[in-house]
């Protein structure tokens, strides 16, 4: 993994970012409205905001994108971090890009003061699995959610 370095986005980053972004959602199956990307977008450049992205670069390219955001909890004094989004380009998968973005987050996040970093993902997402459950606890859990 030669050159692989992690760095939060700047305003110049869009044209890295957008690409990676449309894949995740590809992934997913899912479609957000183009008013929802650029809302997302300027809340990453924009310091109140408690929503962050990092992009791995590797020889001058983005391969991987992750997305976090600080919240309150009831829990503890301190905030929490939840990784919202994570991408690495199917060719760099397996290379340790995911995990070192997900290490990024934990260093991130501690030095900000967060007590615990979480996220979920989909059941079918064994790949993803894998590496998580070697990274991370696996709670038990389950997600339950309402569109409003």
């Amino acid at each position: 993994m030669s050159d692989l370095h992690i760095r939060t986005v700047t305003a110049a980053d869009e044209h890295a970012w957008l690409p990676l972004w449309e894949a995740y959602l590809t992934f997913y199956k899912t479609e957000l409205a183009d008013a929802v990307t650029q809302s997302t977008w300027q809340r990453f450049l924009d310091s109140s905001e408690p929503t962050n992205a990092a992009l791995a670069w590797q020889d001058g390219k983005a391969v991987g994108l992750v997305h976090f955001i600080y919240h309150r909890s009831n829990w503890s004094i301190h905030n929490a971090c939840y990784l919202q989004d994570l991408l690495v380009v199917p060719e760099q998968r397996g290379t340790g890009v995911g995990r070192k973005l997900i290490e990024y987050v934990y260093a991130v996040a501690r030095a900000a003061g967060a007590d615990k970093v979480h996220w979920l993902t989909h059941e079918s997402n064994a790949t993803a699995i894998q590496l998580y459950e070697r990274i991370a606890e696996r709670p038990g859990f389950i997600q339950f959610r309402k569109p409003l």
